[in-house]
């Protein structure tokens, strides 16, 4: 997921500045733990399946802090901020930042408003949070879930040396998979509800019955691939959409694609939208979250309103009319902007910065 990438990201930069750094995860890990450890950040895992209790992860994860003492404890996501703050009064009192990592973090059953409360109540026992949206810090003040003096934004970052425009990659990618001619939209994220795939496909729909040589690959899995792959068989797409899975080169997918779609319900700050800005693709995607911090509406691509198939369709037609000329300033423009904004190195200073002022402020009290 975005905010998995994200903090494995800001560990490895950690570590790179001389930080020690400890990654903790609520579930057995499914990825990047080679990666870490290669960098020589270790992995503790609380091992939370269904059936175990709160209070036996929390056990584990006091133990942990008050084995390794941490200056500052960072936690991502809603299960991990508030378990960080149930524990914090008995860890030592390391430094506590928790980020939020969604406008809003609803569960499966859209249960946001529970977890909203449990932020205001657990507030106290938190020295700050952080959002990776300015939409989504607005949205936790103004539903009262954290007060407006313990907030503050922090992007995403982006490896700009990773996702970076290639045109031998792009030929020959596009060339593996059949690809040498027509359009190419990629869309990459979790087949999940908050994705809203189903509102793409019915959009492509219609691309496909002006622009018939359009092509849409989709890399990701979830719990949401079947009625996915209903609806691209009762459309007639089988030939114009391909599911890719999971496991594939994404920066070579990338640069095999003239686009980039994303239809989400909601959005906190995504990654996939950073890393297609920096290959040089234009976008058009969902106005939701920090969506339109990205993507510069009319200058690196189109952003137009959630749920809505058919202005997602007439934005995805208007790019493959653009000359590719506009295209390509669309995404030297994409590009340029977040190497301006978004790059991990930037991202990694401002949450280190973060970190030396809380700390000389508690220091100093």
């Amino acid at each position: 997921g975005g905010a998995e990438t994200q903090l494995v990201r800001l560990a490895k930069g950690f570590a790179v500045r001389g930080l020690h750094v400890r990654v903790v995860t609520l579930l057995p890990p499914r990825a990047y733990v080679d990666e870490l450890t290669a960098a020589g950040i270790p992995v503790d895992c609380l091992g939370v399946r269904r059936g175990l209790s709160i209070p036996v992860a929390a056990t584990r994860l006091l133990r942990l802090v008050r084995a390794w003492r941490p200056d500052v404890l960072q936690s991502f996501m809603v299960h991990a901020n508030l378990l960080a703050r149930v524990i914090r009064p008995l860890s030592g009192a390391p430094l506590l930042v928790c980020s939020a990592r969604n406008v809003d973090e609803r569960g499966a059953q859209g249960n946001a408003r529970l977890r909203e409360l449990a932020y205001r109540a657990t507030d106290r026992l938190c020295d700050l949070t952080v959002q990776n949206s300015k939409a989504g810090m607005d949205r936790y003040v103004r539903v009262g879930a954290v007060p407006r003096h313990k907030i503050m934004y922090i992007p995403n970052g982006v490896d700009t040396d990773c996702f970076k425009p290639c045109l031998d990659g792009r030929e020959g990618a596009r060339r593996e998979m059949g690809l040498e001619d027509g359009f190419v939209w990629l869309a990459v994220g979790r087949l999940e509800p908050q994705k809203e795939y189903p509102n793409m496909i019915q959009a492509f729909h219609a691309v496909v019955r002006e622009k018939p040589d359009a092509r849409l690959l989709i890399a990701g899995e979830g719990r949401s691939r079947g009625r996915i792959e209903h609806l691209i068989s009762q459309l007639g797409l089988d030939s114009s959409v391909r599911l890719l899975g999971v496991g594939r080169d994404i920066p070579a997918l990338m640069n095999a694609a003239d686009a980039y779609v994303m239809s989400s319900a909601w959005e906190g700050m995504a990654n996939v939208l950073l890393e297609a800005s920096a290959t040089g693709l234009p976008i058009v995607a969902t106005d939701v979250g920090g969506n339109a911090e990205i993507v510069e509406d009319k200058r690196t691509g189109f952003v137009v309103p959630a749920g809505d198939s058919e202005a997602l369709a007439q934005a995805m037609e208007m790019m493959i009319e653009l000359p590719p000329e506009k295209r390509r300033r669309m995404g030297e423009a994409a590009r340029q902007h977040v190497e301006t904004h978004f790059s991990l190195e930037r991202v990694v200073d401002m949450w280190e910065e973060l970190y030396g002022e809380l700390l000389a402020r508690r220091n100093s009290a």
